[in-house]
């Protein structure tokens, strides 16, 4: 199973409905909180390419976007196989 990595904050109501569907999946995941630490924002930031939104979300350090792009990959039919791989 691909490591899936998401940034969050505990407030957000996107986070929770995108650590909602990975879960739905059965997909394990790291989930870092960016709250109150900008080391770790910064470091999402860095690896998301200037994304500064939560969630953040990696798929084996591949960045896939937030909460509405992993649902798009999800209605696409692209989301499984990356989970699957």
């Amino acid at each position: 199973m691909p490591r899936v990595e998401i940034y969050t904050t505990p407030w957000c109501p996107y986070c929770i409905v995108a650590k909602r569907l990975l879960t739905a999946k059965g997909v394990s995941f790291e989930e870092t909180d960016v709250s109150g630490a900008p080391e770790k924002r910064a470091e999402m930031m860095q690896r998301a390419k200037g994304g500064y939104t939560v969630p953040q979300i990696f798929i084996d350090g591949r960045h896939v976007g937030g909460c509405d792009d992993i649902h798009a990959l999800d209605r696409a039919g692209k989301l499984d196989p990356m989970l699957a791989a």
